[in-house]
């Protein structure tokens, strides 16, 4: 035979598109050409399989001319993943291995110059695509693990090129991996029971888990506002299955570990510093920044106004949609951004502003401009906007505990089902179903338009407080919201009142 066709996979975001590996043998002028819109990486494989097919004592047809296609041509193709299959397929054109044997495989693996087998990054996306074909796939040992966590694939690991070549001519099969032992999810260890005091705060922080809202904490330093932020997780569901795989998949392109964090939700935390490529993703080959990271899970920006107000701007978007499309000259990808943002920040540039114990330094004018760095659009967007006091010392030494993450978690597990029947997170509700939801009456609805107007909130706001009033309904386990959930929900926009702007 002097034509092989070999299946493998791209990592193109989150998606494995497949590739399929051509390899033709012709006579001619020796040679091998390498063709398929392969970057260089790629295109040092040619050595790398040179030399590992002759120090595997394999043959390496030196004599014929050699034409390796990876189609579709228009697919860009880097890294070291295409090396195993290119290996396999000159074998196949060259008769040392039947054609038959790869029918019902993909394969991918790096290739060492000895013919070892070194991992590969993104496996998890290329597990999920190959277990939608039908088909088996054969990786390095090292990515084994990572493959098996994709249920109902048969993960065929090797360590050497040797192994993958007796498996195909059936000398010595290839043994299916299995996880040793179920990953269980990996332990919450932040309890709500340590926070003291701050009831306000814990209340607005199982709001924001029971709907899903945007959370922002207001305060001087030391008052507990990170502490809080860190306990979310902690009183969120449990991923679902898929959920977890999203999660695991986003890690995976990454190159992060999913051992240590496998079924949690995340908790990212990027430094105020960061760049707006780092925290929404992005670069020359697109990847995903810390909102992406923080899928399922929770973004908490510490010291918010000390952000760059183009890096917090970028953010809006994603926000809404649950999605960030990354647009470049040669490469466009999307990713996944349905995160939950916490926020956390100090009333002034001191810190002290509003706080009884200690005296702010700070002028009119620095003030202004400190809590200026906030957009309006972009507080519109945060739901709960919650001040946390200075607690006084008889609090700090109290031994009562509070309520432990267990306890909260099962009201919030109970909202959630109750939203669950309506089909979306609070949240995520569409407007004309929110109102549906809602149906205030009258007298209500007179209300809260009078204290919208007061307010000088917009349309966008007046949505946010139906979202968090229906919430508290959920928690109450009231049909619907009424008065008093209004006025609770009006109650957590504390910022629109605190912050004083030019």
């Amino acid at each position: 035979m002097t034509l092989a066709i070999i299946s493998s996979r791209a990592s193109l975001g989150l998606e494995a598109p497949e590739v399929l590996v051509e390899v033709h043998l012709a006579n001619g002028l020796p040679g091998l050409t390498l063709v398929g819109l392969p970057e260089t990486a790629v295109k040092e494989s040619r050595e790398r399989v040179r030399s590992a097919l002759v120090n595997s004592q394999l043959e390496f047809p030196n004599t014929r001319r050699i034409t390796l296609n990876l189609a579709p041509a228009d697919l860009p193709k880097e890294g070291g993943r295409f090396d195993l299959p290119i290996a396999l397929g000159i074998l196949v054109a060259s008769d040392q291995l039947p054609a038959e044997s790869l029918t019902d495989l993909e394969c991918l693996g790096e290739l060492a110059l000895d013919g070892r087998l070194r991992p590969v990054p993104g496996v998890l996306p290329v597990a999920l695509a190959t277990r939608a074909r039908g088909r088996k796939l054969i990786v390095p040992r090292a990515n084994a693990d990572e493959a098996a966590l994709v249920s109902g694939l048969e993960v065929l690991p090797a360590d050497h090129l040797l192994e993958v070549v007796a498996h195909l001519v059936k000398q010595t099969p290839l043994t299916p991996h299995r996880l040793s032992s179920p990953l269980p999810p990996a332990a919450v260890s932040a309890d709500l029971a340590e926070v003291r005091g701050q009831h306000q705060a814990r209340r607005a922080l199982e709001v924001a888990a029971a709907g899903g809202h945007n959370l922002m904490f207001a305060g001087p330093p030391g008052t507990g506002k990170t502490m809080l932020a860190s306990r979310l997780p902690g009183i969120l569901p449990a991923l679902s299955e898929n959920e977890a795989l999203e999660v695991a998949a986003i890690r995976s392109v990454c190159g992060l570990g999913l051992r240590d964090n496998w079924g949690q939700r995340p908790f990212r935390a990027p430094h105020h510093t960061a760049s707006a490529v780092a925290l929404v993703g992005g670069g020359s080959k697109p990847r995903p920044g810390e909102i992406s990271l923080a899928h399922h899970g929770v973004l908490f920006l510490d010291e918010l106004p000390e952000f760059s107000r183009h890096v917090l701007e970028v953010m809006r978007e994603p926000m809404e949609s649950g999605q960030i499309h990354i647009a470049r000259a040669s490469q466009q990808r999307s990713y996944p951004a349905g995160f939950q943002l916490v926020a956390a920040m100090n009333p002034c540039p001191c810190g002290y502003l509003g706080d009884p114990r200690r005296a702010c330094h700070c002028t009119a004018a620095q003030i202004q401009r400190y809590q200026g760095r906030l957009s309006g659009p972009l507080l519109d967007r945060i739901d709960l906007q919650v001040e946390v006091p200075a607690l006084a010392p008889e609090q700090l030494t109290s031994s009562e505990p509070g309520e432990d993450s267990a306890t909260v978690r099962a009201r919030v597990i109970a909202a959630r089902a109750r939203q669950a029947e309506r089909g979306a997170l609070n949240t995520h509700l569409p407007g004309r179903e929110l109102e549906a939801a809602c149906a205030l009456e009258a007298a209500d609805r007179a209300w809260l338009a009078s204290v919208l107007e007061r307010l000088s909130l917009s349309a966008r706001a007046y949505h946010r407080v139906l979202r968090v009033a229906l919430t508290l309904a959920d928690l109450a386990g009231e049909p619907r919201p009424g008065r008093a959930e209004l006025m609770e929900a009006i109650g957590f926009r504390q910022l629109d009142r605190l912050l004083k702007r030019g």
